[in-house]
């Protein structure tokens, strides 16, 4: 429930969400949900002469499962409360 918890608070900003299959597609965090699965809008394609089929796309949902990383923006993690969050948890409490 860390990184749902996470990744609610970064909705609204501008993510990058790297897939298995290395397509990386940017766009602003819409909603994320217990599963991780991850909707993206205004979206681009990082690599558009492998991917000129993605070009056309604006929206996407992403299935939890196949996002091999997320990056995100400078700054939108405050590191000291994400240890105190880590630390409770794995505490149970």
């Amino acid at each position: 429930m860390l990184f749902f918890s996470l990744f609610k608070t970064l909705v609204g900003k501008e993510v990058t969400v790297e897939l298995k299959n290395d397509l990386c597609i940017s766009g602003a965090l819409h909603s994320v949900d217990q599963y991780l699965n991850i909707k993206l809008t205004n979206t681009r394609v990082h690599n558009e002469q492998k991917y000129p089929h993605m070009m056309s796309v604006r929206n996407c949902f992403i299935r939890g499962s196949v996002v091999r990383y997320v990056h995100l923006p400078p700054g939108a993690v405050d590191v000291e409360v994400l240890h105190d969050a880590t630390r409770r948890e794995s505490r149970g409490g």
